[in-house]
């Protein structure tokens, strides 16, 4: 599922890993997020830390009913609010995936993979 769009210079499709990527960056700049996490755990329940070139990998793009729906797998900084960390992350993706691609937004799924001390 790429995002596909046409004008009257031409079409523009943008790739489900682009938008994977994109939204991994926005994330990562977000207050109380470590990074991005492997959707996969690990043996022992332990995850990978990705990468800014791996962010896609901690991202899953879907179409829902009404647009697209996010999952996205983080790690959190020990000792903030999970839950506002979260709900900005939420936010903030939503928002700047909507403005730069212009595309409904139906839901941003957050699962938190691990917390990390940070030093």
């Amino acid at each position: 599922m790429a995002l596909e769009n046409s004008t009257h210079l031409g079409s523009i499709n943008v790739s489900t890993e682009a938008i994977a990527s994109l939204a991994g960056g926005i994330v990562s700049e977000c207050y109380g997020v470590v990074g991005m996490a492997s959707q996969k755990m690990l043996k022992d329940g332990l995850f990978e830390l990705l990468k800014m070139e791996n962010f896609s990998k901690g991202v899953v793009v879907r179409d829902g009913e009404n647009g697209m729906v996010l999952d996205l797998y983080l790690v959190i900084t020990y000792g903030v609010k999970i839950t506002q960390v979260v709900s900005e992350v939420q936010k903030k993706v939503k928002y700047s995936l909507e403005k730069s691609l212009d595309v409904e937004i139906e839901a941003i799924n957050v699962f938190v993979q691990g917390v990390r001390v940070m030093d």
